[in-house]
């Protein structure tokens, strides 16, 4: 049975939504404002990201307002994961065969790309919605106290990161290591607190209320998109440490 949504959650979450895309959508313009590439390549790329963005936002809106993703009893593997996965696995495809958007991608300044996921302090909304009863601690506790901490923190690494402080690439790494733990856990718990073949938690009090709309928005769009941010930032540090590496040897 899907579960009573709350007001304040679909406020949330509809406001939330538009802000996470701009910020992807903002990331995007301004790698290819930046690009070393043709004017009609660089816009070009442009477009047909923002265009992906737009269409797996509406894809994802579309799938869970329909519940497509609601876990129950029966479902052996929960549909959710391919709502996760899928964007992952196009993301990484266009990145590595494409030349354009490797080009897009690097063109962003790293530190924006750390701040980006300021977002995630909207993570919160889950330790509201366990003091409202309304989601188990096993869950909500470590993905909500994760999610501020991931997005306060990015802030101070950005701005570490933007005046070349001392320790601040490893801060970085640290930070992305700690963003991507959290999501892991966040996962976990989430299967492990719903119904289906992995419910081991909550019993009593089995999280419905995150793989059902407009909730379900988070591990199908916010959580793949942090994915795909943290793994940029971990590419980045490593390719620039490569070239770091190679400069100093000449």
């Amino acid at each position: 049975m899907i579960p009573e949504v709350p007001g304040y959650l679909t406020m949330f979450e509809s406001a939330v939504r538009p802000l996470v895309a701009a910020i992807a959508l903002a990331l995007v313009w301004t790698g290819a404002a930046r690009m070393q590439a043709p004017t009609r390549s660089r816009y070009a790329t442009a477009w047909a990201l923002s265009v992906t963005l737009i269409a797996w936002l509406a894809v994802a809106q579309y799938f869970a307002s329909a519940n497509t993703y609601f876990a129950s009893t029966e479902t052996a593997v929960p549909t959710v994961l391919f709502g996760l996965l899928v964007p992952l696995a196009v993301a990484a495809i266009g990145l590595w065969s494409s030349a354009n958007v490797t080009s897009l991608v690097s063109a962003i300044p790293l530190p924006w790309l750390v701040a980006a996921q300021v977002y995630r302090i909207g993570g919160g909304i889950f330790l509201v919605l366990m003091v409202d009863g309304r989601l188990p601690w096993q869950f909500a506790l470590p993905a909500g106290i994760g999610d501020v901490t991931t997005g306060a923190v990015a802030v101070v690494a950005a701005t570490l990161l933007a005046q070349k402080a001392n320790g601040a690439r490893r801060a970085v790494y640290a930070w992305c290591l700690f963003g991507i733990a959290d999501l892991v856990v966040a996962i976990t718990m989430g299967a492990m607190t719903s119904p289906g073949r992995a419910h081991l938690l909550a019993f009593e009090a089995p999280n419905l209320l995150i793989s059902a709309y407009p909730l379900v928005m988070v591990p199908t769009f916010a959580v793949p998109l942090a994915l795909m941010l943290h793994g940029l930032v971990l590419w980045r540090l490593r390719r620039e440490s490569a070239s770091t590496g190679r400069l100093a040897v000449v």
